[in-house]
């Protein structure tokens, strides 16, 4: 008799391996191996649920604790300052000028970071003591619950960790159910002033605009942030304008509406925490709940 288990525990292997998992150990269980995929692709692999963490990344530190791991954190990066506990963490550098001696000295057992590419001593330290580097990069919102499910695997919080990531899809799932088939709103990302800066379609902030029924006006552009000329924002004709929330950016607003861009003169420009914006955490889904009803305002009626 021919067994059919073993294309069965293939199928699901692929299935597991296409969501990011692999396989994870029961929380506290240190007999059983962790084996996670990372945003790189590379498998990552833990004898046990990670009790030494240290965070590269403000976004990683984010999740971390929506995990309900931030009890495992023993170091972060100075822009790591959400929620406030982060910010009594050690600091181990700037995050893209990491110091390997101080990652060294805190003992981790998983460093979460961003794009190996952008902090090669970090990581060539962390190769040399054979610590793990998870590579976290959400590129879409729908990574980022994704992200939190990998992290309890990792830290052996799925307890936390999955109730938070099915939060999150739900209410995913209401913002594209409100605005999935309204009209486009055609907007402009604006990231810089001088010189002046966007977005491309690839960024997850443009992956917010399509959760809110929006379009990126500069979706189609090669590079992730392309530099724009003010006449290609004129001529382009945006609906909205969203950029982040700072000292400048009612100042900003102005210089759009002098410009007599549209959009701004007719109060579809608006300015969101930063933070919210452009960390690709929890509080990402924050900020598209607050921007679909802004720009929902700025939706031209069909016909």
């Amino acid at each position: 008799m021919i067994s059919n288990r073993a294309p069965v525990a293939a199928a699901l292997a692929a299935a597991l391996a296409l969501s990011g998992w692999v396989h994870a150990a029961a929380p506290d269980s240190p007999s059983t191996a962790i084996l996670i995929l990372d945003d790189d692709g590379r498998s990552i692999s833990l004898p046990a649920p990670a009790r030494r963490v240290i965070t590269l990344t403000p976004h990683a530190t984010e999740l971390v604790y929506a995990a309900g791991g931030g009890d495992r954190l023993v170091a972060t990066v100075a822009s790591s300052d959400y929620p406030p506990d982060a910010r009594a963490l050690p600091r181990v550098g700037l995050g893209m000028t990491t110091n390997p001696e101080s990652l060294a000295a805190h003992a981790p057992d998983l460093v979460i970071g961003w794009r190996t590419g952008r902090m090669d001593p970090a990581a060539t330290a962390l190769a040399r003591l054979g610590t793990p580097l998870f590579v976290s990069a959400p590129g879409t919102l729908a990574d980022i619950p994704g992200t939190l499910e990998r992290f309890g695997g990792l830290l052996g919080t799925q307890a936390v960790a999955q109730p938070a990531a099915d939060a999150l899809r739900t209410r995913l799932a209401t913002l594209a159910a409100r605005y999935a088939h309204k009209p486009p709103v055609r907007v402009f990302v604006q990231i810089g002033e001088r010189p002046l800066y966007t977005l491309n379609g690839a960024h997850i902030v443009s992956d917010m605009l399509r959760a809110c029924g929006a379009v990126n006006v500069f979706a189609d552009l090669a590079l992730p942030a392309p530099q724009v000329s003010e006449e290609s924002v004129l001529a382009a004709r945006p609906d909205a304008v969203l950029l982040g929330a700072g000292p400048d950016s009612a100042r900003l607003i102005r210089a759009w509406q002098d410009r007599g861009l549209p959009a701004a003169m007719s109060g579809h420009a608006y300015a969101l925490d930063p933070d919210t914006l452009w960390r690709p955490g929890p509080r990402m889904i924050d900020a598209a709940e607050t921007l679909c009803p802004l720009l929902d305002a700025a939706r031209r009626p069909q016909g």
